[in-house]
């Protein structure tokens, strides 16, 4: 389990959150494991709608900010709602990063960027695995 994850609002044992996702959801999401450039559902995903928390359901991206990075992930301008994506500094793998997590649940949802489309400047590289897709 990563650190602090007992500081959110939604709790769950590990053999919940092992029943509730599938096992890549699981590694991802709970240990902060990637997933493959290019192999996830929603690198190449360009429908309109809303993209939510496998943990817990938040609203986390809306497609309005969705954008082709080239990068093999879906890349985001924003969140949805700021206060629902959590701001964690990673110094694993030898970087220096910031990464990205779900607020209500603590899911490890990908990384954040300098290097994004104006108005936000921002590249939110988010794992296919955390998230689940809403059509409008």
């Amino acid at each position: 389990m990563m650190r602090g994850m007992s500081n959110y609002p939604i709790q769950k044992t590990d053999a919940e959150w092992r029943e509730q996702l599938e096992p890549l959801e699981y590694e991802v999401t709970r240990h902060a494991a990637t997933e493959r450039a290019f192999t996830g559902r929603y690198w190449d995903h360009w429908h309109s709608g809303d993209y939510h928390c496998v943990g817990c359901g938040a609203l986390l991206f809306q497609s309005e900010t969705k954008f082709d990075a080239g990068c093999g992930w879906p890349s985001y301008s924003e969140a949805a709602d700021a206060e629902l994506v959590e701001r964690v500094r990673d110094l694993s793998h030898g970087m220096v990063r910031v990464e990205v997590r779900c607020k209500r649940c603590g899911s490890h949802l990908g990384h954040v960027f300098p290097d994004g489309p104006e108005p936000t400047g921002e590249r939110f590289c988010i794992n296919s695995a955390a998230l689940h897709f809403a059509p409008r």
